[in-house]
């Protein structure tokens, strides 16, 4: 087991629900609750489906950990086959953005991992340069991707819940760099995760 496992479950257990905490978009939703951990066969099962492996990290949060819930926005949404492309830009003035896989498309695959809500999607690299690394974006494309500088899954969770106990504004989630920025809604500084 992964040894960041331990302390990223106190880490959780530390940070209480609040309602109507303004720095966690969305918590009302998952209440800091996380939901039953996937099976080591439901995993395989996903991965020989689509053909991919998920990253070890991931994996061991889905095992160890839980399987959705607990996560920013309106929470982490479990283990599900919502699978998406990175879409290029097709001709002038047609945005880059995702795309849901299907069987037929070629490119990396990235899994939706957290619902965000409208287009905007937070998904986990599993194929190419990017494996195992958070990506967010919109998939109308007005906005990202933006890469997270978290080297993976669960540095990029337990970076999100240490900004949640120290009361830092996530609510932009900006992802791309740690150095400081000032939330437009808030008089907080936070590092983006």
């Amino acid at each position: 087991m992964d040894p960041r496992i331990p302390r990223v479950r106190r880490k959780l257990a530390a940070v209480p629900f609040e309602p109507l905490r303004s720095h966690s978009f969305g918590e009302e939703h998952h209440r800091f609750r996380l939901g039953p951990r996937s099976s080591e066969a439901r995993i395989a099962a996903l991965e020989s489906e689509h053909r991919v492996a998920l990253p070890e990290p991931y994996r061991q949060f889905l095992l160890h950990i839980g399987g959705s819930g607990a996560g920013p926005f309106y929470g982490l949404r479990g283990l599900s086959a919502a699978l998406f492309t990175l879409r290029e830009r097709r001709a002038p003035g047609v945005p880059r953005g995702f795309d849901r896989a299907s069987g037929t498309e070629e490119g990396d695959l990235y899994l939706h991992i957290v619902e965000m809500g409208c287009a905007d999607v937070c998904l986990l690299a599993l194929t190419g340069s990017l494996a195992g690394r958070v990506v967010i974006g919109n998939k109308d494309g007005y906005w990202g991707p933006n890469v997270s500088s978290a080297r993976d899954f669960l540095a990029w969770y337990e970076r999100w819940l240490d900004h949640m106990a120290r009361g830092w504004d996530n609510r932009a989630l900006e992802l791309t760099s740690p150095r400081l920025h000032c939330h437009p809604n808030s008089h907080r500084l936070a590092p983006r995760i």
